[in-house]
């Protein structure tokens, strides 16, 4: 167990994880080997790269944002529920849309009980 534990600590130093063995002589054996195989399984390259990933700036050119005109959700009458699976498609299809309202028009609109259906 000994070697295993050289070759974990190798490992942790190079990616600074050595933190990960702050309680290792308190265990008993088998816990300390289970520890050790925990530890062995962990991709510390992906999760460097996945960290590394999110510092990185998206550009997708498919990104546009357009006005659209005034509606009147009173006035919309049998519109509505199509405005509505427009929205639901695109949520489920991973798009995104904002809209901006004036104040409490969210909550007179219901905006937290849609999302909430879907």
């Amino acid at each position: 167990m000994e070697e295993k534990l050289g070759e974990i600590k190798a490992i942790l130093k190079k990616y600074s994880q050595e933190h990960l063995l702050n309680n290792y002589d308190n265990l008993d054996d088998v816990h300390k080997g289970k520890l050790l195989e925990q530890i062995n399984e962990i991709d510390f390259e992906l999760a460097k790269s996945l960290y590394e990933s999110t510092k990185k700036e998206i550009k997708n050119n498919k990104d546009e944002i357009t006005p659209i005109e005034y509606l009147d959700k009173f006035k919309l009458g049998d519109k509505f529920k199509y405005y509505e699976e427009i929205g639901k498609k695109a949520i489920k299809n991973g798009e995104l849309g904002a809209v901006t309202m004036a104040g409490g028009q969210g909550t007179r609109l219901r905006t937290l009980r849609t999302k909430r259906n879907i």
